[in-house]
């Protein structure tokens, strides 16, 4: 697993209209509790393919995004108990089961970006000779834990996932973009995907506008 920083270009991202938003909700099965308030978000073509590894790690380092990597998925069923990861897909394709066991295979490729919240199962399956995925996290969620679906969890696990924070800066949702000061929330893929109405606890997003772009940002609890 590459961890070195990302350098050079930054991948180009798709214009929000190009990109085919899937949301898939998962419970708790038993063997992995999912995430009980936010879906795991698929942002079908995000970034523009045959973008190098250190293209994409840069695009997502340089929108607030870190503890980077360059490798592939567990092939095993597996989460996170105390970080949202965004999985940016680098080349090649992949199928990944999400939600546990019982959960869900999703075909990946390419310039897709997953974005899975804490708790939520994820594994690989299958996959090409040539994939490669980069994965980031909110900043102060980097030094994350990773546990096993055989891992018994208990009401002390599904308080940890609901404690998870949002992140505070997700330049990289609403594409690195100019946007303009009416910003409403179809605008931004992954914010349109948890609703108008925010987050956990019905908070509404803040917008600061700094140049080159707006970054959205949730107010501090």
């Amino acid at each position: 697993m590459d961890h070195s920083p990302g350098k050079g270009n930054l991948a180009s991202v798709a214009s929000a209209e190009a990109i085919e938003v899937r949301t898939l909700h998962f419970a708790d099965d038993g063997t992995v509790p999912n995430n009980p308030d936010l879906p795991a978000v698929v942002l079908c073509g995000a970034l523009g393919e045959g973008a190098a590894p250190d293209a994409v790690r840069g695009r997502l380092e340089a929108n607030g995004w870190g503890g980077t990597w360059v490798w592939q998925v567990f092939a095993y069923h597996h989460y996170h108990p105390d970080a949202h990861e965004a999985l940016a897909v680098a080349s090649g394709r992949a199928e990944l089961m999400l939600g546990g066991p019982e959960g869900q295979c999703v075909s990946v490729r390419a310039g897709d970006v997953l974005v899975l919240p804490a708790g939520t199962g994820h594994c690989q399956i299958e996959a090409s000779a040539n994939f490669q995925v980069c994965g980031a996290y909110p900043a102060g969620q980097e030094r994350y834990e990773t546990l096993r679906a055989e891992h018994p969890h208990d009401s002390a696990v599904l308080e940890r996932i609901r404690a998870v924070p949002l992140p505070r800066a997700d330049d990289f949702f609403i594409l690195g973009k100019r946007r303009s000061f009416d910003l409403q929330h179809d605008d931004d893929p992954l914010l349109g995907a948890y609703g108008p109405d925010g987050g956990p606890g019905g908070q509404k997003p803040v917008l600061r506008l700094t140049p080159p772009s707006a970054t959205m940002v949730w107010p501090v609890t």
